[in-house]
C-alpha cells in the first residue's frame, strides 16, 4: 500500500485500516486513525506512519477525537513469523515492561542492537518507543477508569518515576494527567477504550459479587494474594472497565459458543443467554492473578466490553493484551474475507458468517495441556477431564467467586505429579508428563515470540503428541493465523488435534488457513438464523 493509497483511505475515512497504520498533520502536530471524524487534511501536509510510536517519536500527539491509540492491532503482527512480527507481540505482552530490551533479545535470539535497527528501520520506532507507547495508554486507561492517584498510576503503568509519567502525558496527548482524567469519553462516545459503567449493569450474581468485594479478585503467582472487601487496589473497587475494539464485523455469537463449548469448569464460566453471555475466567499474571469479564453484544458496535480484576495495575496492558488474542481481536475481516470468500467451498460459509474469528489463548501452557488431555475427546469429554485435572492439581481460590474457583495448573506441578487419578490411558499421561516437563525446564518455548515451526517440531518430537495436536497448539496458543486442522468431512466433534487436512494444496487460502478450519467448523454446528 502506497502513500497515495493510504491518503485515499483518510479521505474516505476507512476504518478497515484502523491500526495498520496512522497518519498525521504538519500544520496541527496532531496524529490520527484512517477514520478520524476531523475535517480532511491536504495531502502536502500529512504524513504517514506504521505505528503509534513512530508517530510520537516525530513529535505528534495523538488526536482527542479519534483517540488513535485505542485502535485494534495490526493483524499483520499476528501473520509474520520474522523477528519484527515476533518483537511486536511480545512487546504486547509487556515484556519490554518486565524484563527491558535485552530480555526482548534474548527472547528472540538476537542481539540487543539488530533488534533495535530492525525495529527502527522497519517501524519507525524502537522497543522502548513502543513500549513507552503502550505504557501511556495504559496511563491513560487508568486516569479515565480509576480513582487512582496519578503517582499511583504511573508506577502502575510502568513508568520509572512521576516525572516521568507526566512528562509522557503532555507530550503524547498534550494535556495534564488531571485534564486527561476529566476528559473522560461520554457514553456514546465512539471512540476510545474506556467502557461505560451501565453497560455491566444488571448482571448475575457472580459479577455482582466480584464488583462488590464479596469475592476474590486476584491470586499471586505461587502465593495467595486476595482482595480485601473494599479491592485489590485503592481505586478499583469494581475493576477496571474496557473497550477491547476490534475492525470490521464480529461474530460474537459463534466465537461464545466455541468458548462456552470447551470451557473448563472451575477456571471457566458462560452464563446468561445468547446474545447477552457473560464469559468469565481466572488469569495467571506476571505479577500475580486476576479475573477477566468479557460480555457478548447483540449489536455489532466495534468493541467487547471488558472487566479486569486485578492484584497487580502492572498486569494491566497484559491482562488486556492476553483477552484480545483470546478473542481474535487484531484480526483482519476484510483480508479474510477477500480471500476466503473467492474460493467456491468457503464462499458461502463466510457469506452466512462475516466475521468469524479463530480463538487465541490467554496462557499458551494452559491451552497445550488442555489439548493433549482433550486428543480424540469429545467437548463433553475434554471438559470431564479438565475439570478433573483442575480439581486434582489447580491452584484453588480461598473463596469462590461464582463458578470460578482454580487457576489451571502450573506445568511445574504437572511435570511432578504422579497424574494416576486422571482418567488418561497410560500413552495419554505419558504425553502430558511429557509435555509439562518439556515446558518446565524451558526446552519448549511457547511464549507470544516463539518461533511457530521451531515450536511445532518440538511438540511433534515429544512422545504421545501427534501432529494434529501439534497443529492445533501452533494455531491457538502460538496463534498462527495460517493452520488448516480440517476438512468438510472430519467429525462434528472435532477434538483439541482434529487435523490438518489429508490435501496437501489449499495455498489459495493462505495466509488465513486458520479462520478456514473454523469456516468449515462453524458450518457443522447449528445455524443461529
Amino acid at each position: 500500500m502506497n502513500e497515495d493509497s493510504r491518503y485515499e483511505a483518510v479521505c474516505s475515512r476507512d476504518a478497515r485500516f484502523d491500526g495498520q497504520f496512522f497518519f498525521a498533520v504538519t500544520t496541527t502536530g496532531i496524529y490520527c486513525r484512517p477514520s478520524c471524524p476531523a475535517v480532511t487534511p491536504k495531502r502536502k501536509n500529512v504524513r504517514f506512519f506504521a505505528t503509534a510510536a513512530a508517530a510520537q517519536g516525530a513529535g505528534f500527539r495523538a488526536c482527542r477525537r479519534c483517540r488513535p491509540d485505542a485502535v485494534p492491532g495490526s493483524a499483520e503482527w499476528n501473520a509474520r513469523a520474522d523477528v519484527v512480527g515476533r518483537a511486536m507481540r511480545l512487546i504486547g505482552d509487556g515484556v519490554v515492561d518486565r524484563e527491558g530490551v535485552a530480555g526482548l533479545a534474548v527472547r528472540l535470539g538476537y542481539s540487543a542492537r539488530q533488534v533495535q535497527r530492525q525495529l527502527n528501520a522497519e517501524l519507525g520506532a524502537g522497543p522502548v518507543a513502543l513500549a513507552r507507547a503502550q505504557r501511556a495508554h495504559t496511563a491513560r486507561v487508568l486516569l479515565q477508569t480509576t480513582h487512582m492517584q496519578a503517582a499511583d498510576i504511573a508506577f502502575a503503568a510502568g513508568f520509572a518515576s512521576v516525572r516521568q509519567f507526566n512528562d509522557t502525558i503532555r507530550e503524547i496527548y498534550a494535556s495534564t494527567p488531571t485534564a486527561l482524567r476529566l476528559a473522560r469519553p461520554g457514553a456514546t462516545a465512539r471512540y476510545g477504550s474506556v467502557a461505560r459503567e451501565d453497560a455491566w449493569s444488571g448482571g448475575d450474581g457472580a459479577t455482582d459479587a466480584v464488583r462488590s468485594g464479596r469475592a476474590p479478585l486476584a491470586a499471586g503467582a505461587g502465593k495467595a494474594v486476595f482482595a480485601a472487601p473494599a479491592g485489590p487496589v485503592p481505586g478499583t473497587p469494581r475493576g477496571i472497565p474496557l473497550r477491547l475494539a476490534y475492525r470490521g464485523a464480529y461474530a460474537g455469537r459463534e466465537i461464545f459458543d466455541y468458548l462456552q463449548r470447551w470451557h473448563i469448569p472451575g477456571v471457566e464460566e458462560v452464563t446468561g443467554e445468547p446474545g447477552a453471555r457473560l464469559y468469565r475466567r481466572t488469569l495467571r499474571l506476571p505479577g500475580g492473578g486476576g479475573i477477566a469479564e468479557v460480555r457478548e453484544s447483540a449489536v455489532d458496535q466495534g468493541w467487547l466490553e471488558c472487566r479486569l480484576h486485578l492484584c497487580e495495575l502492572r498486569d494491566l496492558t497484559t491482562a488486556s493484551q492476553r483477552m484480545r488474542r483470546l478473542f481474535d481481536l487484531d484480526a483482519d475481516p476484510y483480508a479474510v474475507a477477500e480471500r476466503l470468500g473467492g474460493c467456491p467451498r468457503l464462499g458461502p460459509l463466510v457469506t452466512a458468517r462475516p466475521g468469524l474469528r479463530a480463538p487465541g489463548s490467554v496462557d499458551p501452557h494452559e491451552l497445550a495441556v488442555r489439548a493433549v488431555i482433550g486428543q480424540g475427546a469429545t467437548p463433553r469429554r475434554a471438559r470431564r477431564a479438565g475439570e478433573a485435572l483442575v480439581a486434582a492439581y489447580g491452584e484453588a481460590l480461598p473463596t469462590a467467586s461464582g463458578g470460578l474457583t482454580h487457576f489451571f495448573p502450573r506445568a511445574e506441578a504437572l511435570a511432578d505429579a504422579p497424574l494416576d487419578d486422571l482418567e488418561l490411558s497410560p500413552e495419554g499421561r505419558g504425553a502430558l508428563r511429557a509435555l509439562a516437563t518439556a515446558l518446565a525446564d524451558g526446552g519448549l518455548s511457547l511464549d507470544p515470540g516463539a518461533d511457530r515451526v521451531e515450536a511445532e517440531r518440538s511438540l511433534r518430537a515429544l512422545p504421545g503428541i501427534d501432529p494434529r495436536t501439534a497443529g492445533y497448539i501452533r494455531m491457538r496458543a502460538l496463534g498462527d493465523p495460517d493452520v488448516l486442522l480440517a476438512d468438510a468431512d472430519a467429525d462434528e466433534d472435532h477434538s483439541a488435534g482434529v487435523g490438518v487436512a489429508p490435501e496437501a494444496g489449499r495455498d489459495a487460502w493462505r495466509p488465513w488457513r486458520s479462520y478456514a478450519t473454523h469456516y468449515l467448523w462453524a458450518a457443522r454446528q447449528p445455524s443461529h438464523a
